[in-house]
Order: structure tokens, then sequence, then C-alpha cells
């Protein structure tokens, strides 16, 4: 599983906000061509995308850059790909995918844009580009979620969802409860998108927390989606950065519970159940704590 927590966007037609995403600290930079990006400025956002990471090679990259493209079934699509593929994005973020055939679809084009680069998988130092779908998006993209798990898509990193465009598909007013939380539909294909990520073994990422005044808020919410299952969530302003990467990271007291667990049952390795603070635990519990451990050894120089 990767260890990219914090994902991001910035404007790709903003030399100023590429600038700064620079310096935010993100694990992932997303070069937004689509929403950010008005449609009179997409041809000057796209070179100015391909200047960014022309000048960034990836051995020289502190963060990974990505590109989020226009819907495969826009114009733009084609042309944001064309722009950006021979500058070595370390991947694309596909938005309104309705199902794995998008996905498909897409590392079909990859592949040939690639070649025509001269940047295939056989090449020393070549890194074919991943991608990311925001996999809730239409109508119809719920109901294929757990469609990835038996898709042969080898470029496919994670799987992420959004509110935003799927309540304007499903023609809702508003995607929050009374409560100002999700509705139900959101929650529903939250819950979806992680365990359809998790069928697939790639990441899943959580959405965007959109008040990004709200630093209370923003690690609560983390906290409680990493506790979930979710690795890493989207962001929109670099203040957010910070608090996604610590959020996402097992805290101390964590770490040294899972140690505890793991010595618990090195110490009866014929047990299938060992107590522990008066609790019985068994094989997913050691199972928990030996991922726990593992990610907190990949967050440590970071």
């Amino acid at each position: 599983m990767s260890t990219l927590r914090s994902w991001l966007f910035v404007p790709g037609d903003s030399d100023k906000k590429l600038g700064k995403g620079v310096g935010s600290g993100a694990d992932a930079l997303i070069l937004d061509l689509e929403d950010s990006v008005a449609k009179a400025n997409k041809s000057a956002a796209r070179q100015l995308v391909r200047s960014f990471l022309m000048e960034r090679p990836r051995s020289t990259r502190k963060s990974q850059l990505w590109v989020r493209i226009n819907p495969l079934d826009s114009p733009d699509a084609l042309s944001d790909l064309v722009a950006v593929v021979g500058a070595d994005p370390d991947g694309v973020m596909l938005p309104k995918a309705d199902g794995p055939a998008d996905i498909l679809r897409l590392s079909h084009y990859l592949d040939a844009l690639e070649a025509a680069e001269g940047r295939t998988a056989n090449r020393e130092g070549a890194a074919p580009a991943k991608i990311l779908p925001v996999a809730t998006e239409t109508a119809v993209s719920a109901f294929r979620l757990g469609e990835y798990a038996t898709a042969p898509l080898p470029r496919l990193l994670g799987l992420t969802w959004g509110a935003e465009d799927l309540s304007a598909a499903v023609g809702a007013s508003t995607n929050l409860d009374a409560s100002g939380q999700w509705a139900f539909t959101y929650q529903m294909v939250r819950s979806l998108c992680l365990l359809g990520a998790r069928a697939a073994c790639v990441e899943p990422i959580d959405t965007l927390f959109v008040n990004f005044k709200d630093e209370e808020g923003l690690r609560a919410s983390s906290r409680q989606s990493r506790a979930e299952g979710f690795t890493g969530r989207l962001a929109i302003h670099p203040a957010q950065v910070a608090i996604i990467n610590e959020s996402y990271r097992p805290t101390p007291d964590e770490v040294a519970h899972a140690q505890r667990v793991i010595a618990a049952f090195a110490a009866d390795p014929q047990a299938g159940t060992v107590g522990l603070d008066g609790k019985m635990l068994d094989a997913p519990h050691l199972k928990q704590a030996r991922d726990l451990l593992a990610n907190a050894e990949a967050y440590a120089s970071r």
C-alpha cells in the first residue's frame, strides 16, 4: 500500500498556486486541469502544467505530481493527456469515472502515449503513470465499485470519492442532512468506495473536508477516517496538509499497543488466541497490529 496521505489540489492555470503547492508538504500534488480551470484557460493551463512537470524530474520531486484531466467523454481529455504524458507525471486522476471500463480506456491511452514518448516499461528507469479515479461522481458509478476487485487494472493506485458532482448528477439540492453531516446516499457511496478499494487491494482515499478554516473539524474527521480504514484524503488548501499528514500517521500509543499485541502472540506461537489487558485477541488483531507498524515505519521519515 502506498504512503500517500495528503493529496492537494492545485489549479493548473496559476503559477503562484503551483509554487505554493511545492512547499506545502503534501505527499501528492494534483495539478488540476478540470473544475478549477475555466474553459478559456484550458490550453494555457496544459502548457503551464507541462512546464511545471518538466522542470521537476521524478528523481528530484519531494511530492508526487499528479494531473487531474477532464472527463474522458469531454473533448479536452485527450488534449490534456497529449500535453502532459511526455512530462512524466506520477499519475493521472480521472474525474467522473463510470467504472473499471473507463480506467482500462485511460490505461490504453497512456500505453500509447508513453510508447510514443519512448517511456515504456522495458526502458530502464521508466515508471508508467498510475491512475486514481474519482469513482463515485456519476449515478451509475456506485453500482460498479465492487467490479474494481476483478478488473485487470495494473495502473490503478486507489479509489477516491466525491460528493459535489454526484449530488448534481442525481438532481439533489444538497448532499448534507439536517445535522450537517453527509446524507445517507453519500455515506453509502463513501463506504462502498472504501470497500471497493480494499477488495481491489488499492488505496482508499477519503474526500475533501470543505471548510479549510476548521482545523479541529478536519483533524477529528481525518482521525475517524483513518480509524475506518482510509489511508489518506484530498485537500483543497495548503493549510490542511499538515493536519492530514499527522492524522493519518499512527500515534505513539497505537504503535506501543501494536507492539504489545505482536509480543503477546510471539510469546505463545502455537496459540490461536491470546489475552491482553483483559481482552481476547485472535488472528485479525494480529494482522491489524502488523499493518499498523508497517504504516508507522513507512511514515517514519516523512
